[in-house]
């Protein structure tokens, strides 16, 4: 092991099947050991709800030590994790190699698998998991389902809060009345055979954000795809299972990264590059699913294969160049870097796709936006949500401001879709002067910057 743990960080397969690993006094022993640790570092105050909550426990303890603090209280740091891994990946010096072998995040989801195990996770979230099956109903009566989740909606949103334990005032993604899919079968894209990349092959990942609710966000990657001369397909063979996982359901996970990458396998072996729209379900393929089942070569293949969207453009950038006709766009850009983004350990892709634009200064916000998937729409939860992405919400706020002083527009962008709505919501609370509709993934930006109709 080199000093300091200076080895690339490392992650062991999560052996869910062993008995030990949903042993309630294993699990506990664990724990102690972990947060213990953590309690003599608080390096990751300032990254999430978990640890502030651990260390108030610890320092309300009668011995102000991890040693008088009951176990039942560990349940609410489990529940303020949102699995981000920024923890793990940008912060935690304890990770492995080194010896102290701490992996935060995977601690909590074994939590939360023992948890499921026992029945003891909420039915009625783990029915608003249930993405492709809640896409299906919400794409045929889209119009009635927009209606009742719009936030001014003063009608359903309440009872929404007193049924599902959705927030009345957290924004809800929007149902597309046609899925991407057939939006994409229907509509062909051209591909660019004058293009340097002209030759590539890659198939689109839908992810069930793509499929369902925001179907502009494949038809701009495909675009910007086919405008470099890549023959693009689009497929959607199902959800990644982020969802059920941070729900600790994790054999329906395991169950649903075989039957993904099975029906992938055919898009791999005729040599097509997998693009995946949204971080998390990029994150899932390429790194979480490969710990989940270890012995299955077509998620190994599937992983080796799949590319988040920016860090494509990047690589088509670097390695054959792009095609011409990006022009600069009417205004500056900050772009907000998702934490699932960050997870990937890629470097910040999406500001290196955007910097691509011409005459376009780019601006990072490295920072939780605090929603969480799910979790930062729930009742209990929203309110720290938006405290949690505070920081995000008042950095875009001042480059909103800013380049209107100076008779500009700023762009603010996220990777990740839920974010995007969520940063929205947090600059109209921290500076309603900050005039902003929407935060859009980069690639529709970029898709612009090509002036590319989709």
């Amino acid at each position: 092991m080199s000093e300091g743990s200076l080895g690339a960080p490392i992650r062991h397969p999560i052996d869910f099947n062993h008995p030990d690993f949903t042993d309630p006094a294993k699990l506990d022993e664990e724990m102690r050991r972990i947060f213990d640790i953590c309690h003599g570092c608080r390096r990751c105050f300032n990254l999430c709800d978990s640890f502030p909550r651990l260390f108030d426990l610890i320092d309300a303890a009668p011995s102000e030590e991890l040693d008088t603090v009951d176990s039942a209280d560990f349940k609410g740091v489990v529940d303020a994790c949102t699995l981000c891994d920024l923890c793990f990946m940008t912060k935690c010096p304890y990770v492995p190699p080194h010896e102290f072998d701490l992996d935060f995040p995977h601690l909590m989801l074994r939590y939360r698998h023992m948890e499921f195990k026992q029945g003891r996770r909420s039915k009625i979230e783990s029915q608003l998991t249930e993405t492709d099956r809640n896409g299906r109903l919400g794409s045929l009566v889209s119009g009635v389902a927009n209606w009742a989740s719009d936030t001014g909606n003063k009608i359903t949103r309440p009872i929404m809060e007193k049924t599902v334990h959705v927030h009345r005032d957290a924004a809800l993604p929007k149902f597309a009345g046609q899925t991407l899919v057939k939006k994409a079968a229907e509509n062909p894209a051209q591909v660019n055979a004058a293009a340097p990349a002209s030759g590539r092959k890659a198939v689109i990942y839908a992810t069930c954000f793509g499929n369902y609710n925001e179907p502009d966000l494949g038809l701009a990657a495909r675009a910007v795809l086919a405008k470099n001369g890549v023959q693009t397909e689009v497929t959607y063979a199902g959800c990644c299972g982020m969802p059920q996982m941070e729900q600790g359901n994790v054999e329906r996970v395991a169950e649903r990264a075989r039957s993904v990458a099975a029906e992938m396998m055919k898009w791999v072996d005729d040599g097509f590059d997998v693009i995946a729209l949204v971080p998390s379900c990029a994150l899932m393929l390429k790194f979480e699913w490969p710990l989940l089942v270890p012995d299955d070569e077509n998620v190994k293949r599937l992983a080796n294969a799949t590319h988040d969207v920016a860090e494509y453009v990047v690589d088509i950038a670097k390695k054959e160049g792009l095609a011409e006709g990006l022009g600069p766009l009417d205004g500056d850009i900050t772009v907000h870097l998702a934490c699932h983004a960050r997870a990937q350990n890629m470097g910040p892709k999406a500001a290196e796709m955007l910097r691509l634009i011409p005459d376009t200064r780019v601006a990072i916000i490295e920072r939780c936006s605090g929603h969480g998937g799910s979790w930062g729409a729930m009742k209990e939860n929203f309110e720290v949500a938006l405290k949690v992405g505070k920081p995000v919400a008042r950095q875009a706020a001042k480059a909103i401001n800013d380049a209107a002083v100076k008779g500009k527009t700023r762009f603010i962008a996220s990777e990740c879709p839920l974010a995007g709505h969520h940063i929205v919501q947090g600059i109209e609370r921290e500076d309603p002067e900050a005039k902003i509709s929407e935060a859009p993934h980069p690639i529709k930006l970029f898709a612009e910057a090509y002036g590319l109709k989709y």
